[in-house]
């Protein structure tokens, strides 16, 4: 019996062992899968093949999805695509997945590399500042912390230009528009007066046209006053002639 029971107790164990063995070379055999696409995506990206090297570095996060070279290699090739913000993400996650200082400084240096490509002064400031904490001898970062201080005192200077701008064109407008305001009124004042001027000239040809209208007489007044002056005079020269014989007649009774 206990025979037996020590077979079973060896006969376990050495199942045991041979679990743990198959489950390490199972580990070494993924990991191996993991570092055959990193390799085969360095040599593409030596190359400057960076959508292909990109590829097998996404097939490596595949076996791997904590493999921070795999992650950072990733950035790597979306930087040289220009896809900066893309690549951005991908080291902020490769610098969450080691407790390697000089990993991680890497890591926020090429993140403050994208958010420079993207005209992130501000941003890239402490991506630069963060990775020399880590890593302070790393000349590099300085050098680019230092070029992106001055970017942003450039931008800084060109919005505040461009707000002074804004501003001198803004008052320069609002200074035309008044100036057209008043030549609009101008212009509607001379049109008014025009037309004001025009009505009184025609208030006062009708005027003219009823002063002569009430100077003139019609046809018929005319004749009548015609006749009536004609029959004055008739009466005035028969008023004569009678005149002239009461003088005959009586010179001549005078004489006689």
């Amino acid at each position: 019996m206990y025979v037996t029971e020590h077979i079973r107790k060896k006969s376990t164990i050495l199942k045991s062992a041979l679990f743990i063995v198959f489950l390490i070379a199972s580990v070494s055999l993924y990991a191996q899968t993991d570092k055959k696409f990193i390799r085969k995506g360095n040599r593409e990206y030596e190359k400057n093949k960076y959508p292909e090297s990109e590829i097998s570095y996404r097939k490596a996060i595949d076996k791997n999805k904590q493999s921070p070279d795999a992650v950072f290699n990733t950035g790597d090739a979306l930087y040289k695509q220009n896809k900066f913000e893309d690549a951005g993400k991908q080291f902020i996650e490769s610098t969450g997945q080691t407790d390697n200082k000089l990993k991680k400084s890497d890591g926020l240096y090429n993140l403050g590399n994208s958010l420079l490509k993207a005209n992130k002064f501000p941003e890239s400031i402490d991506a630069y500042k963060n990775s020399l904490k880590l890593n302070p001898r790393n000349a590099e970062a300085k050098y680019n912390l230092a070029y992106a201080a001055d970017q942003l005192k450039k931008q800084q200077e060109q919005q505040k230009n461009k707000q002074g701008k804004d501003k001198q064109d803004n008052k320069d407008n609002e200074k035309n528009k008044n100036k057209d305001q008043n030549k609009d009124q101008k212009d509607q004042n001379d049109k008014n007066k025009d037309q004001q001027n025009k009505k009184n000239d025609q208030n006062k040809n009708q005027d003219q046209q009823q002063q002569q209208q009430g100077q003139q007489i019609s046809k018929e007044d005319a004749q009548r006053l015609l006749n009536s002056l004609a029959n004055d005079e008739k009466n005035v020269q028969e008023r004569v002639k009678l005149a002239k014989a009461v003088k005959a007649k009586v010179r001549a009774e005078k004489n006689w």
